[in-house]
């Protein structure tokens, strides 16, 4: 997909503003789930952040975008310049989309401009609840989260992040979590499933229980569930 992005240690990442509703979708999220200490990685130019906070709370979302240096306008603006390419590649490619979140193109680019829009107020107003970082190390201390929320970096990008990648980058993602950690979706660009099982046996080694879980929400074709990752209790971490 042609798009401005973000550049990063890891190359140009579309950013993407995606709403607390979205989120819900995504990560089977449950009331109990966000009422729970919640890291969002990577989180993009989303409003789930804000809107957590806003109910009362405590998310916290870290990225790269973040260490730019950009006023909170500046991100609004990139964050609508991507939703308005990224809204232009849906309508290009219909095939590759499932109509049941969204209504059709249209109500995705409201929902995705709006939600970029809360994420630029809210970046303005708690700067604090947004972290400059980047995958496979995060500046946070083990298990300072309850819930780890990563979507559309892990498996999206399989053309260009190694194996060897995404081991760290769960294995990090895991250290943070007291709980869990919710990665969605498993297909890459193009809706190709991503090959999971050698990743799971390495991480089964480790001591980290991985699941394939179905969730209800589907729009890339294909994309409709989330690996469940949590380390049991007693084991040590392995970074």
């Amino acid at each position: 997909m042609g798009h401005m992005g973000t550049k990063t240690e890891i190359g140009e990442v579309l950013v993407t503003s995606r709403s607390l509703d979205e989120y819900r979708a995504m990560f089977a999220l449950t009331d109990t789930d966000l009422s729970r200490r919640i890291l969002d990685c990577p989180g993009g130019a989303s409003s789930a952040t804000a809107e957590i906070n806003a109910a009362g709370g405590d998310a916290t979302a870290v990225d790269p975008l973040y260490r730019r240096g950009l006023p909170a306008a500046e991100l609004g603006k990139l964050a609508q310049a991507e939703t308005d390419r990224g809204n232009a590649y849906v309508r290009e490619h219909p095939e590759q989309y499932r109509w049941a979140f969204f209504d059709n193109a249209e109500h995705h680019h409201r929902s995705r401009s709006r939600a970029g829009q809360l994420f630029a107020r809210d970046f303005h107003d708690h700067p604090d609840r947004y972290v400059p970082g980047e995958l496979p190390r995060l500046p946070f201390p083990d298990g300072r989260f309850d819930l780890v929320l990563s979507s559309h970096l892990l498996f999206s990008y399989a053309d260009r992040l190694t194996p060897t990648f995404h081991h760290h980058a769960i294995v990090e993602l895991v250290r943070l979590a007291r709980t869990e950690v919710r990665i969605f979706p498993l297909v890459a660009m193009g809706s190709i499933p991503y090959q999971l099982d050698d990743l799971l046996a390495t991480l089964r080694a480790q001591g980290i229980d991985s699941r394939i879980v179905p969730v209800d929400y589907e729009f890339h074709a294909g994309g409709n569930q989330m690996l469940v990752c949590r380390r049991p209790p007693g084991v040590a971490s392995h970074s």
